[in-house]
């Protein structure tokens, strides 16, 4: 899988990236995708604007509509969020942005989470990809 990244934030990204790569090497998929870290502002501006969510997010997908084209879409990651659940959920930043990024490339490749069903659907895929890159949950 192709990956190509895009920082609209002033913090450095390499050590996310660097994760992002090493999970994303595991899938075979011959399309790429665009990851994209923004502020939490921008990030709550895209919530607004596309979901008519009046409040910041963690992880926005936007699925590639051209069907000629190898990208599957973008993926946008607020970091400041991830930092803060990693926080809050009680694991590593590690873990949270694996998640984020995951669970982005899932929405783009179709899965939701709109019914119990298809959200165990999407938990199952999620945590396959994530075991294999030995960020699983831990249980507190």
């Amino acid at each position: 899988m192709k990956l190509n990244y895009f920082n609209q934030t002033d913090e450095n990204v390499e050590d996310a990236i660097k994760l992002i790569k090493t999970i994303f090497k595991k899938i075979k998929d011959k399309n790429e995708m665009q990851v994209i870290f923004v502020s939490l502002e921008q990030i709550h501006e895209l919530n607004k604007i596309y979901r008519q969510v009046d409040k910041p997010t963690d992880v926005l997908s936007f699925p590639n509509d051209d069907l000629d084209d190898r990208s599957l879409g973008d993926i946008f990651i607020c970091l400041d969020k991830a930092k803060q659940q990693a926080i809050d959920y009680h694991h590593s930043i590690e873990r949270e942005i694996g998640f984020l990024s995951v669970h982005g490339y899932l929405h783009l490749k179709g899965y939701d989470h709109h019914s119990d069903e298809e959200e165990k659907e999407m938990i199952k895929a999620q945590e396959k990809i994530l075991k294999k890159a030995k960020l699983e949950r831990v249980a507190k």
